[in-house]
């Protein structure tokens, strides 16, 4: 781990800069959409994207369809390799297991289409037309 990671109770960086080198959003531009949105939580209350975490808080995470609850464990303002960004924070057992409950739904149940890949064939493409027309 690099000498910019610390735990102690008194670090503080801004959520989205945070949310960035934890690795849950791609870029800082994602991360402040995601806030201002509403789909960045702390404690249960929406946050502005310049406000401070500090290692303690909660944190409640929407990203698509899928829900995280993280504690902060750690600051560090540089996005390192994944396995040192999993050390940023930890998630809870409540957290883990809703996550592992609608992986297995939506094996078992997928949303209707998400097997079609590409284009419609021309079969579909006539299907599609005679859907929409009324006699």
């Amino acid at each position: 781990m690099d000498s910019h990671f610390t735990t102690a109770p008194d670090a503080r960086l801004r959520l989205d800069k945070w949310l960035w080198a934890a690795r849950f959003f791609k870029t800082r531009s994602i991360a402040t959409q995601a806030i201002d949105a509403g789909h960045v939580r702390i404690d249960g209350q929406p946050v502005k994207r310049s406000r401070d975490i500090k290692p303690g808080d909660l944190l409640d995470i929407t990203i698509g369809e899928t829900l995280w609850s993280v504690r902060v464990v750690g600051i560090n303002p540089f996005r390192r390799p994944a396995e040192e960004a999993r050390q940023l924070y930890a998630e809870t057992e409540a957290s883990q297991a809703r996550r592992q409950q609608d992986s297995e739904m939506r094996r078992l149940a997928p949303a209707p289409g998400s097997d079609l890949k590409g284009r419609p064939t021309k079969k579909a493409r006539r299907q599609i037309r005679h859907f929409g027309e009324r006699d």
